[in-house]
């Protein structure tokens, strides 16, 4: 199953490509979230990008800063597109579930919707295993999409996938569960950037081990 859902997730996003950028680097509120993670940071701090994607905004931001960045995506196309975009980070393609973590690694690791495509019992697995991979002390940003949703059919930029996610609670449970503390919240609305597109909730979290 795990193979079949990670050939679905890089399939959706090498059909998609640059096309996600468009449509998504308007987000105020992951700006804002970026911002807040950067004021938390010390100096040359070492953050992994789960889902990495083009590579910007997230990894340009914090290379950009002096941070040490690894992008870790499942799909070829993005992988590419983020290693001409973003030099002054490094990214690998692989399935971030079995991508090997030595437990306290990271200085921060970043989760910008990158969760969705994957079973409720997968993504409660990899928040633990991120969590671990966090130095003490260290900041885990994760963003998705709040709505108590299983196995749901959907055309997301006119892919079809299926989407799993939690309401508001269960994401704050998620992550109190792993061990750690959410110490800032946002709320938002976004509607991206393409034809037909509908305004979507999004929910970010900042937390900290």
């Amino acid at each position: 199953m795990a193979e079949g859902h990670r050939h679905a997730a890089a399939e959706t996003f090498d059909a998609i490509g640059a096309d996600y950028e468009t449509a998504f680097a308007g987000s105020a509120a992951h700006h804002a979230s970026l911002s807040r993670l950067l004021e938390r940071l010390a100096p040359h701090s070492s953050i992994l990008d789960v889902g990495s994607g083009t590579g910007r905004p997230t990894a340009h931001t914090l290379a950009a800063a002096g941070h040490t960045v690894l992008g870790v995506d499942v799909s070829p196309v993005m992988v590419e597109l983020a290693s001409h975009r973003v030099s002054g980070a490094s990214f690998r393609c692989a399935d971030i579930r079995e991508f090997p973590l030595e437990e306290e690694s990271f200085d921060a690791v970043c989760v910008y919707f990158s969760l969705l495509q994957m079973s409720r019992d997968e993504q409660r697995s990899l928040v633990h295993r991120l969590a671990a991979a966090l130095r003490p002390g260290g900041h885990l940003v994760l963003a998705t999409v709040p709505l108590d949703v299983a196995g749901v059919s959907a055309v997301f930029m006119g892919q079809d996938v299926r989407v799993t996610s939690f309401g508001p609670d269960a994401v704050r449970a998620l992550v109190t569960g792993a061990g750690l503390t959410v110490v800032h919240e946002e709320d938002s609305v976004f509607t991206p950037s393409r034809p037909g597109a509908v305004p979507e909730p999004h929910l970010f979290l900042d937390c900290r081990r």
